[in-house]
């Protein structure tokens, strides 16, 4: 036999071998079910969520959902992406994945997380109350939702108490609008905002100064008996307060300073006796 023969049937030989090898590699690969490709998504997701890589993390979530949406784990890998937005503080892309997660799964029983989060995130984006406005209240109509649907819940309890920091963050706007006015003497525009205050905020740290600034301005524009209509309503509720004080020396010119009087029993009342002389 000649050694080119001999090369020949080498190399043959070779090529046989080597394609042998390659069925036999690709006959043993499975395909993935769909079920197995979602859990290993929203298992990479919980891992970079841990590494603190939250844009990989809320990808993985949302591919996780779109590979297998009739499992049961398809609404949960959508929380988990607004979750993982919210963590890094992320609240735009938080509220638009907390929106298609409540549009879409309306009889999810984490809904009431998934209200709470949204109505935190809102909350969270409120930099300025003079400027936030459209933020403050969105997060106010998302936390009655949750007190009024979901009451039992602990979501509920917060959410009660972030409604009183939002009744004094809606108190303080009204303030400030009514300073402004005072400022460039718009005397009735500033006497309607006091006015907002001690109405519909009357739980607030603002309601004093606001019965104050009333006295004032009434005094200033020669309407006595008005001035001295919120000096009592002032004086009844806190007359220790410096407010009350200023609003005495307007009315008084011969001012001088009296102890503490009245009960505490008609002061947690009164606000609501005179509700109604100032409207």
């Amino acid at each position: 036999m000649s050694f080119l023969l001999k090369v020949f049937i080498i190399i043959i030989l070779i090529n046989i071998t080597s394609c042998a090898k390659k069925d036999k590699k690709i006959s043993i690969v499975e395909e993935k079910s769909l079920e197995m490709q979602m859990i290993d998504a929203y298992n990479e997701g919980l891992e970079e969520l841990n590494n603190n890589d939250v844009i990989y993390a809320a990808k993985k979530f949302n591919e996780a959902e779109l590979l297998y949406p009739q499992s049961i784990w398809a609404p949960r890998a959508a929380l988990m992406a607004a979750y993982a937005y919210f963590s890094q503080l992320y609240y735009d892309d938080t509220i638009l994945e907390l929106e298609k997660f409540l549009q879409k799964y309306k009889n999810h029983p984490r809904r009431d997380y998934a209200y709470y989060l949204l109505a935190l995130s809102h909350y969270n984006l409120i930099i300025d109350e003079t400027k936030d406005l459209e933020e403050i209240i969105k997060s106010k109509k998302y936390f009655k939702i949750i007190i009024k649907n979901y009451p039992n819940t602990e979501f509920a309890i917060d959410s009660e108490f972030k409604l009183e920091l939002i009744q004094e963050i809606l108190a303080s706007k009204e303030m400030y609008l009514a300073r402004y006015y005072v400022d460039r003497e718009k005397w009735i525009p500033a006497i309607n905002r006091f006015k907002t205050v001690i109405n519909d905020y009357e739980t607030t740290i603002y309601v004093e100064e606001a019965l104050h600034r009333l006295v004032e301005l009434h005094y200033k524009l020669g309407l006595v008996d008005e001035s001295k209509k919120y000096a009592s309503l002032l004086g009844y509720n806190y007359q220790s307060s410096e407010w009350y004080e200023e609003s005495y020396k307007i009315l008084n010119k011969n001012y001088v300073k009296t102890a503490k009087k009245g009960d505490s029993k008609k002061e947690q009342s009164i606000l609501q006796k005179f509700k109604d002389l100032l409207k």
